[in-house]
């Protein structure tokens, strides 16, 4: 008689079940990637229809670099679904629990400061997860975005960068941890909504720090020099009641050269983010570019030079990048910002009322190794991070169609502005300076594109002639 998963006792059920989910997640999710590679190898000249936005060179660029990237994603998201096989069926989590026990017995704390334990052991998980990930994450700087142009940072920086950004989240991450984990102990049977209180609080204070305290560790912001760029931008805010108080530049230029904006704030404090590789009258890699007539031409600068024309600019004019922030701003003033913190909301909420309608059910610590202790915090993880899984799929498809459809009223709000055409000829900017791929397979775009793909916003833009 052939035994099947149903007549497993139920622990095995759930971690099999779980085990399985994964990897259809995944097979899934290269599937997707596969259909998107091809596209990439079978698509080697300029669809007639884009010949007038982009030229051959910088579609073979953006073609060679995705294939890179979906190449490297591929091989990456293997081994990830690989050691976290590893990690469930050899007992990692469990063993790394009681390693944490061992580690708080030393200095002299029992199994009952369950909270210290808990603080140790996300401390060795943390840890583990930075060293296991750092050479996918140097190949992936220094290979891939060095070879297409992107990288700028040196080796010491980026290893500077990556133990600044452990130990500040570690500062952030274990009080938070143990308030939360002190709330669920002592929070009785609405400690539900005490938990999502205080993940709200948090997160509200996170956003409101940021910008201030958190992101200066890592990059220098300066204030947007006075001139016709500030003054333009400050009478477009006003225009709109956008209550701006700042506009900073920051220096991403020394990270990479990929650009962006964005802002931040809430009520009536509000500030705007230029990254400088966004402004052409400021990017450094512009300067950079500058003809240098007194330098010998070796081999490797000619390379470099026919890689970065000379006549090529980084970044937008000032038109250009005010129909960025109008598009920026239309997300704000349509209400997009409120609507995705409310549907965060809710859904936090949700998931902790079901953690507290699940945390009882022992069956789900003994499915993952845990027989003789049921830990909050390895209770948090198997329901948030396991359990949840299907869920958690779904909703991120649903935000994504969600976001896109932000994404065409955000266009269409630049456009109402009568910013249509410079909005039309900074998408086409921003797509060659990133190097991004216009076309994309249907299902592929579907399921991972937050933003629409290039033709179809600027179709939606209209017949707009750039110059």
């Amino acid at each position: 008689m052939v035994e099947t998963i149903f007549d497993l006792p139920v622990e095995k059920q759930i971690f099999y079940a779980v085990l399985g989910f994964s990897w259809t997640v995944y097979l899934w999710e290269a599937y997707l990637s596969y259909r998107q590679r091809r596209i990439y190898r079978s698509t080697t000249h300029v669809p007639q229809e884009l010949g007038k936005i982009m030229d051959s060179e910088t579609f073979e660029k953006s073609r060679l670099y995705q294939l890179d990237k979906s190449n490297f994603s591929f091989w990456s998201g293997l081994y990830s679904e690989t050691e976290g096989t590893l990690i469930l069926l050899l007992g990692g989590i469990p063993f790394l629990w009681g390693v944490a026990g061992s580690v708080t017995a030393r200095f002299g704390f029992s199994p009952d400061y369950e909270i210290t334990q808990s603080l140790v052991f996300l401390t060795l998980a943390t840890l583990f997860s930075a060293f296991t990930g750092l050479p996918w994450s140097l190949y992936n700087t220094f290979v891939i975005e060095e070879k297409h142009g992107f990288n700028q940072q040196t080796l010491g920086f980026f290893l500077k960068d990556a133990v600044k950004k452990f130990v500040v989240t570690q500062c952030i991450l274990l009080p938070v941890t143990s308030l939360l984990l002190y709330i669920i102990k002592i929070g009785g049977d609405y400690f539900f909504i005490y938990a999502w209180l205080f993940t709200l609080a948090v997160s509200l204070v996170l956003v409101t720090i940021y910008a201030d305290y958190i992101a200066p560790l890592f990059d220098k912001f300066t204030p947007l020099p006075e001139g016709e760029l500030k003054t333009e931008i400050e009478t477009m805010a006003k225009s709109i009641s956008f209550p701006l108080t700042k506009v900073y530049v920051v220096e991403g230029s020394k990270r990479s050269s990929h650009s962006n904006a964005y802002f931040y704030g809430f009520f009536k404090n509000k500030r705007i983010v230029l990254f400088d590789t966004l402004l052409e009258d400021y990017s450094p890699l512009n300067k950079a570019g500058d003809p240098q007539p007194e330098q010998p031409e070796s081999e490797e600068t000619s390379s470099e030079s026919k890689a970065k024309p000379k006549n090529k600019k980084q970044g937008c004019n000032n038109p250009e990048i005010l129909a960025v922030l109008g598009h920026e701003l239309g997300h704000w003033k349509l209400g997009h910002t409120v609507k995705n913190i409310v549907i965060s909301q809710m859904n936090s909420f949700l998931c902790f009322f079901l953690f507290a309608v699940l945390i009882g059910r022992k069956e789900l610590f003994v499915a993952f190794g845990f027989t003789d202790s049921q830990p909050t915090l390895i209770g948090l993880m198997i329901i948030f991070q396991f359990i949840f899984s299907p869920y958690n799929e779904l909703l991120s498809f649903c935000l994504t169609v969600l976001s896109r459809r932000f994404e065409f009223q955000a266009d269409a709000f630049a456009r109402a502005m009568g910013k249509a055409s410079e909005l039309y000829s900074a998408l086409i900017k921003l797509n060659k300076d990133n190097l991004g791929f216009p076309v994309a397979d249907w299902l592929f775009s579907m399921w991972h594109y937050s933003h629409p793909p290039l033709l179809e916003r600027l179709r939606a833009l209209g017949n707009v002639k750039q110059d």
